[in-house]
């Protein structure tokens, strides 16, 4: 029986790996097309020519890092590696919550080194390269440092505290196990911004004058109360800008780029939060924290029914049934299902997106969200034509051409040469 799972389990690591290099190539290898006339006063040949250099250079070091995983995990398979670090371990301890957290813990480090080399090329070649990075080594060494504490922490903790009701709670485990990871959910989505990101960034209230006038104005117009407007610090790590929305009821907050404000109109800016605004109007987060918490409570039966099975520990080397055992050989089993349930979740995302411009455009000014949307994708060397397989597997956000498409049936988008931006890209 182990010896049948075993194999199972390679297959499904070989068939994933294969069926997204199979999409990265789809998509690396996509019909350059020429410049599209949407766009065409925001990017010349040059920098569209740049940002396809700078997707492939993207692309190759994805395929180089997936393949270092996948080689990494099928070398721990055939080897029994996974089998020996469990019985490594168990020299120290039989503690279970102890020895599960030093056999993850192991794991999690050993995936650190190996990225490391990659990570580090990433931010100072190819993000130096085409103009992006502002990181520092030193940024970029403490930001490493505080992840691993933070994952210690929050992590570790919450391993541990899966693990004991694992160890008292019986057929309510996954119940009670549930009801925690829910809390610590809502916690997160509420307190995300003003707990964990402080500790990586400085978030300031956005300061009194037009754009802050023009946004809360906007908000009481369509009743949305909103005190938390914040600028946040990106251009200390990179030339690259966004905007995003947190937090539930009154600590929900929006949070700007400060790369965003130094280039875009009041108008434009506006319209970016017309789009925020658009998701919490239109129930968007709410959703999406109601199906991660059925997804939580789904895999968490499963996962119970499949820890009664020894076997599943045993066919990864193991020579007893473990808690992080047969939670590592139920993470490989689902993968199939997690890769299913991503490109479901990145199709009710790109619609979610849809229906958030809509609001822009229909509350505000589709136009002037439609620049934004140009700019930002000139700027961040956005690609203009993934691959549609590609796009329907892995895009949370439809392609920005889609985008605009959308918003020429919502309200005129002007194909006028753009505003100067208030800094140069």
């Amino acid at each position: 029986m182990e010896q049948i799972i075993f194999y199972i389990i390679v297959a499904i690591i070989v068939v994933d790996f294969i069926a997204q290099r199979w999409l990265d190539i789809l998509n690396t290898f996509n019909k350059v097309r020429p410049l599209p006339a949407e766009v065409e006063n925001y990017y010349d040949e040059k920098r569209y020519l740049k940002a396809q250099h700078y997707k492939r250079a993207n692309d190759r070091m994805g395929l180089l890092g997936s393949s270092l995983s996948f080689a990494a995990i099928l070398v721990l398979l055939l080897s029994g590696g996974f089998g020996w670090l469990d019985s490594f371990w168990r020299q120290y301890t039989d503690h279970e919550i102890l020895l599960s957290l030093l056999f993850l813990g192991s794991l999690a480090l050993v995936s650190q080194i190996l990225g490391l080399p990659l990570a580090l090329y990433r931010t100072f070649n190819i993000e130096e390269r085409f103009g992006f990075n502002r990181t520092t080594p030193a940024t970029f060494f403490t930001d490493m440092l505080k992840g691993w504490v933070l994952a210690i922490i929050l992590g570790g903790g919450l391993i541990s505290v899966i693990i004991w009701l694992y160890q008292i709670a019986g057929s309510y485990f996954w119940v009670i196990a549930w009801l925690v990871i829910t809390m610590v959910m809502i916690f997160l989505n509420m307190f995300y911004s003003s707990l964990i990101v402080p500790l990586f960034n400085k978030q300031t209230p956005l300061e009194d004058g037009p754009l802050r006038e023009k946004i809360q104005k906007f908000a009481q117009d369509q009743g949305f109360k909103l005190d938390n407007i914040f600028v946040i610090d990106g251009s200390k790590r990179s030339a690259k800008s966004n905007a995003y929305f947190s937090g539930l009821g009154p600590r929900k907050r929006i949070v700007l780029f400060d790369t965003l404000i130094d280039r875009h109109s009041d108008e434009e800016l506006v319209a970016v939060l017309a789009h925020e605004i658009g998701h919490y109007k239109k129930k968007h987060i709410l959703i999406h924290t109601g199906t991660g918490i059925i997804q939580t409570g789904i895999f968490l039966f499963a996962f119970q029914q499949f820890l009664e099975y020894p076997a599943f520990s045993r066919a990864l080397g193991a020579d007893q049934a473990s808690f992080h055992m047969g939670m590592l050989a139920f993470g490989l089993l689902i993968t199939p299902v997690n890769f299913l349930l991503t490109v479901l979740g990145n199709i009710l995302s790109r619609k979610f997106e849809y229906q958030a411009d809509a609001f822009a455009a229909n509350t505000y000014s589709a136009n002037a969200l439609g620049m934004a949307l140009k700019k930002l994708a000139a700027h961040n060397l956005s690609n203009l034509y993934p691959h549609p397989a590609y796009v329907k597997a892995y895009y949370s956000h439809p392609p920005i051409l889609k985008r605009l498409q959308f918003l020429k049936k919502q309200g005129n988008i002007s194909m006028q040469e753009p505003s100067k931006p208030k800094k140069n890209d």
